[in-house]
């Protein structure tokens, strides 16, 4: 059982979800040449991938991660491995799968997977990137500097604000993890990481609030 409320505080309800609207790309998913599912605590990672091969957005699919501190206890083996177990019992085809067992960071999943694919003979104009629900944006920002050309689509799986907190189990460590992401939007484009995106100033506002409540575990 979590210990941790999974209720969001009614006083930040409103800047919570201004963040978590801000990250959805909102992308129209359509066929791709290739799915790739970046590595993360969320299994709902493997979930979409699963769901969108058997809908035929893609005929093949990379899974990239290794290990964080957020993620070893939940999948010890590996995220992407775990993964790839996920899909395989759930009918994905074990040929249809490429893993990346190294990636330890959203530029290292972009890289790797280019190298993996490469090294496989897979050519990808187009892709479906899938992640946590608030790492979309950056996601895109990422690949969009690291492989400008490729056609690139962002998903998740499709679960309201406060389903997706009563997956994760933790409600603060979703928050930190929206307000962590939203900071890096502007950080890693300064950085030459991604680049660069808008940020409303509505969005700018809800980051500072909740980084003055103290939802400041994940920023760098």
């Amino acid at each position: 059982m979590p210990t941790a409320p999974l209720t969001i505080p009614a006083e930040h309800r409103a800047d919570v979800e201004r963040l978590w609207n801000y990250h959805h790309m909102h992308h129209e998913i359509r066929p791709v040449d290739v799915g790739i599912g970046l590595g993360s605590h969320d299994l709902g990672v493997a979930k979409i991938a699963t769901d969108l091969y058997h809908r035929g957005m893609y005929p093949h699919l990379v899974f990239t991660g290794a290990n964080a501190p957020t993620t070893i206890g939940t999948f010890p083996r590996g995220e992407a491995v775990h993964y790839r177990e996920y899909a395989i019992a759930h009918g994905v085809p074990a040929d249809a799968i490429l893993i990346d067992t190294e990636a330890k960071n959203t530029g290292q999943n972009i890289e790797h997977t280019r190298a993996l694919l490469a090294e496989h003979q897979i050519q990808a104009r187009s892709v479906i990137l899938m992640s946590r629900p608030y790492q979309q944006r950056r996601a895109y920002a990422t690949c969009k500097k690291l492989w400008p050309k490729v056609d690139v689509i962002c998903a998740s799986h499709p679960l309201s604000l406060d389903d997706y907190v009563t997956s994760i189990g933790d409600t603060k460590k979703v928050m930190d993890m929206l307000v962590g992401d939203t900071q890096r939007i502007d950080k890693y484009a300064e950085l030459g990481f991604a680049i660069p995106q808008h940020v409303p100033d509505g969005v700018r506002a809800a980051y500072s609030h909740l980084v003055d409540a103290g939802y400041t575990s994940r920023l760098v």
